[in-house]
Order: structure tokens, then C-alpha cells, then sequence
């Protein structure tokens, strides 16, 4: 969405923001393993913060939103960290890219506002060469942060009202569905949107993802390609 980058952008600058955005990230690079040399793609990449972080990590990335501007944006912050990254305008639904042409696909808050989230696991599973991963992050649904932006949907704010929120069978299933393996999944940002019950949590909140403990505000779930010759279970 027009505008979303921005405040993303304006939202890490805020306390909780920043904690929120560091556990959240660190759980999407744990998932995706070491990224050396590996072709990364960002789906939905707004102001490029993970197409970076994964360049500065050695892959060779490619960021796409449908946000020309944000992609403006994003260049130029990677430019300025010193790294390279491609960007280009794509739809997580319709991704003008080779098949099998990437190790890596991320897509970090991206489904929540996409209108066909089938079509978009089948793309990400497309663009996966075999043996490729997939780590999909976005807004969980059971959590005290989702309750306040429900409500703010429905008294009218447009990002909310638009926004859908996941559980984590219903991330898994769609990956299963578009003959991907889920090897894991994972919360992050166990805490209210409180700086001071961030800052408290986060020293724990990995231990409390791999726990699956509840009130994640955030879930994520990597899956495998499978190689060829080879059928997910």
C-alpha cells in the first residue's frame, strides 16, 4: 500500500518499534540460515530494511514492492549502508521473475494486505529454485496487538480495516498447499506495545517463540523446496 513503507520506517524510529523490529528480524534470519552468496528475493521490501540486512549478510538480493517510490527509497539506503541491492516494481501475486531462480524468498508483513494469499505462496514456491527456502513473517492473529488494530479497522482507519491477521495453521497450511515443507515455525514480540514490557521481554522472547508460547504479535514459518525427484510429505 501507498504510504505503508513510510510508516514502517517512522515506526522503528519509536522505542518499542525499534525492539520490536530487532526481535522480529532476528527471528527472520534464523529462520533463513546463512545467506552468503545465496539469491535472496524481499517480496513487499519497502524501505528495504531486510533486502539490506540481507546484502550486508552477502546475498545477492533483490527487493520488489509495489510501491515505486518505496523502491526509490530503498536504493538509496542500501547505497548509503555501501551495499548493492536490484529492486524492481511486482505484486507478491505476480512476480515477473524466472522459475526457480532464487535460494531464498522472504516476505516479511507483506500477506496481511495481499487479496489473493493462494496465488501468493504459489508464486514464492515458484520462484524457488529446488532445495530453496521460504520464510514468510507476518501480524499474528491472537495477540493484544491485533486486538487494537481490529478495532482501529473497524472505527475506519484504512490500513486496519483492510489488514488480515494469521494464525499459525493457517501460514503452514497455505505453504503445504503450494508443495512446500514447513521445517518451522516460530513468534516473536511477545509483549504489549509498551517500551518498558519490551524492553523487559526481549532478552527472552526468542525462548519464548521456540516455546510457541502465546501472545505473539508476530509469527513466522520457513519451508523447504523440495528437491527434484522429490514430493513434500
Amino acid at each position: 500500500m501507498k504510504d505503508l513503507a513510510a510508516a514502517y520506517t517512522r515506526w522503528r524510529r519509536t522505542a518499542v518499534g525499534h525492539i520490536t523490529e530487532q526481535v522480529e528480524r532476528d527471528l527472520m534470519f534464523a529462520l533463513a540460515g546463512p545467506l552468503a552468496r545465496r539469491r535472496v528475493l524481499d517480496v513487499g521490501t519497502g524501505d528495504g530494511a531486510y533486502a539490506i540486512e540481507a546484502a550486508l549478510r552477502g546475498a545477492r538480493v533483490v527487493g520488489a514492492d509495489v510501491d515505486a517510490a518505496a523502491l526509490d527509497g530503498a536504493r538509496r539506503r542500501a547505497r548509503d549502508r555501501g551495499v548493492s541491492i536490484d529492486v524492481m516494481p511486482a505484486s507478491f501475486e505476480a512476480l515477473p521473475l524466472a522459475s526457480g531462480s532464487f535460494d531464498v524468498v522472504l516476505a516479511v508483513t507483506v500477506l496481511c494486505f495481499v487479496d489473493d494469499p493462494r496465488a501468493a505462496f504459489r508464486e514464492a514456491a515458484r520462484v524457488l529454485a529446488p532445495g530453496g527456502r521460504l520464510v514468510v513473517g507476518d501480524l499474528a492473529r491472537w495477540s493484544t496487538w491485533a486486538a487494537t488494530r481490529r478495532v482501529r479497522g473497524w472505527l475506519g482507519n484504512p490500513t486496519w480495516r483492510r489488514a488480515r491477521f494469521w494464525s499459525r495453521r493457517e501460514l503452514a497450511a497455505h505453504v503445504e498447499s503450494a508443495g512446500l515443507r514447513v521445517v518451522d515455525v516460530r513468534g516473536a514480540a511477545h509483549f504489549p506495545k509498551s517500551s518498558v514490557l519490551a524492553r523487559a521481554i526481549q532478552p527472552i522472547d526468542a525462548v519464548l517463540g521456540r516455546l510457541h508460547a502465546p501472545g505473539a504479535a508476530f509469527i513466522a514459518v520457513a519451508a523447504d523446496k523440495p528437491e527434484l525427484g522429490r514430493s513434500a510429505p
